[in-house]
């Protein structure tokens, strides 16, 4: 199963998401990250080696290749509209590629299951939170 074209020109037009992943520890982290969606994969990452070194990239080099990716934004706050698309998925080991934010090294994320609400930015109603679950 694919993204809807409605969730893909949604997901084009965020720059922002969140990436969790999981330490060797056991530890969650979470951290903001600009991504890049090509249609299958996300794409997280940034320039030169030092990124190598982040903890995400630590996480998944560990071994913790799941990881959950949400993707969100307020539209109002008055009256208040959310709307976003969760992924969860598996990350792959990093290769160097020119991405967004310039050539560098990149962990490429393949979604497994998704759910997307309210893309169409419409206020908080009894129903707003109808999300579309997705099998990848």
């Amino acid at each position: 199963m694919a993204f809807t074209d409605e969730e893909i020109a949604y997901l084009r037009s965020q720059p922002l998401a969140r990436l969790a992943t999981l330490a060797a520890d056991g530890q969650p982290d979470v951290v903001p990250v600009a991504f890049e969606f090509d249609g299958e994969r996300f794409w997280v990452g940034g320039s030169g080696p030092s990124v190598l070194e982040t903890r995400k990239f630590r996480n998944v080099s560990a071994g913790n290749e799941l990881v959950a990716l949400v993707v969100d934004d307020l539209v109002s706050l008055q009256p208040f509209v959310a709307r976003g698309v969760r992924v969860y998925g598996r990350a792959g080991d990093p290769v160097e590629r020119a991405g967004m934010v310039g050539p560098g090294f990149y962990v490429g994320i393949t979604p497994a299951v998704s759910w997307s609400w309210n893309l169409a930015g419409e206020p908080v109603g009894e129903t707003w939170y109808e999300a579309r679950r997705t099998e990848h």
